[in-house]
């Protein structure tokens, strides 16, 4: 069966934020089409020259948002 993805589709894939069916329709595309497949090749690429970087939060604003949980916290009695 021959299916036609998107860029943003594959990107979607790289990412893993396909569901299920869509997942093993692209690896199916992937493995029967070539020009899908070389342009999966070029996203992967860039997608694995980007760096990776994690982001945490300053102490400062962990505490910021516990204050203010405590603050705005509904009591049940």
């Amino acid at each position: 069966m021959q299916h036609s993805f998107t860029q943003n589709q594959l990107l979607r894939f790289i990412y893993k934020e396909t569901s299920i069916a869509e997942t093993r329709a692209i690896q199916e595309g992937l493995e029967e089409n070539q020009e899908l497949f070389e342009k999966y090749q070029a996203l992967m690429n860039g997608y694995q020259q980007l760096p990776k970087v994690q982001f945490n939060p300053s102490d400062s604003a962990i505490q910021n948002i516990l204050g203010y949980s405590q603050q705005s916290a509904v009591e049940f009695h």
